[in-house]
């Protein structure tokens, strides 16, 4: 085992690396926020906007469309899901020194590599329900009931045994030997955070992926959950808000809906 002092140089190490990315991270997407604002989205049936993120711009490409998804998904990543992986780094710090700082890398490389594969799968599903918006009115006109439904679904499996269950079984991921082991340890955490904050992505993807304020509760959201791990009371709490916020947006695309006719 290693004395203290090395323990503590290797964290140190991991500590700053993980705050770069994340501050990098956050500014790139908060670059990235400030350019989907300037462009306006497209008005929608229903009282809301498509954002542009989905579908290609005048004289653009789909092939060009899916680069900038996953260019803005890859950047906004880090940002979203490093205050899920710190307690995990933290809870695991006296066993740092098992890992080089090489190897932590590789780990983060496996880990975040996950998340690039799944902006990849996404793009196509959000395009084709984007274009069955724009296609067909009578869904476009149901979208945001649609997405108060998932937020408040969200907030039931929040407190449901199973998410209690998931959330507890955050345990060491972080002892490897070579770079290979690193990049499938990285991979496996990714795996499991994807299962385990699968309700909280699914409410940005229905709330909208390039709104800063949804990705702001998103964010907030996925980080309680993770400190709170051992409090059931505060994790239940943020699914009970997310009922209650599906709730309120069911109403008001209800009466909305209701003064347009």
């Amino acid at each position: 085992m290693f004395p203290v002092a090395p323990r503590r140089a290797v964290f140190a190490v991991v500590a700053v690396f993980a705050a770069l990315l994340f501050a990098g991270s956050a500014t790139m997407t908060a670059l990235r926020f400030m350019s989907m604002t300037a462009m306006s989205g497209t008005p929608m049936p229903g009282g809301w906007s498509l954002s542009a993120a989905w579908l290609p711009l005048c004289g653009g490409t789909w092939l060009r469309t899916a680069m900038s998804f996953v260019s803005m998904w890859a950047s906004m990543m880090p940002a979203m899901m490093l205050p899920a992986l710190a307690p995990v780094l933290w809870r695991e710090r006296r066993t740092l020194a098992n890992c080089s700082g090489w190897l932590i890398i590789f780990n983060a490389i496996g880990y975040f590599m996950v998340w690039l594969l799944a902006g990849i799968a996404i793009f196509p599903l959000g395009a084709a329900i984007a274009s069955l918006d724009m296609r067909v009115p009578s869904i476009a006109h149901a979208a945001p009931i649609a997405a108060g439904l998932v937020v408040m679904a969200a907030g039931v499996l929040q407190c449901t045994s199973w998410k209690a269950g998931r959330l507890q079984s955050c345990h060491s991921i972080l002892q490897c030997h070579d770079a290979a082991s690193a990049v499938r340890i990285g991979i496996r955490l990714a795996l499991h955070c994807a299962s385990c904050c699968g309700n909280w992505m699914a409410v940005l993807l229905a709330t909208g992926v390039m709104d800063r304020e949804g990705t702001l509760i998103v964010s907030a959201a996925i980080a309680i959950e993770r400190v709170a791990a051992s409090r059931g009371a505060l994790v239940r709490l943020v699914g009970v808000a997310s009922m209650a916020a599906g709730g309120l947006l069911i109403v008001h695309a209800i009466l909305k809906f209701a003064r347009s006719h």
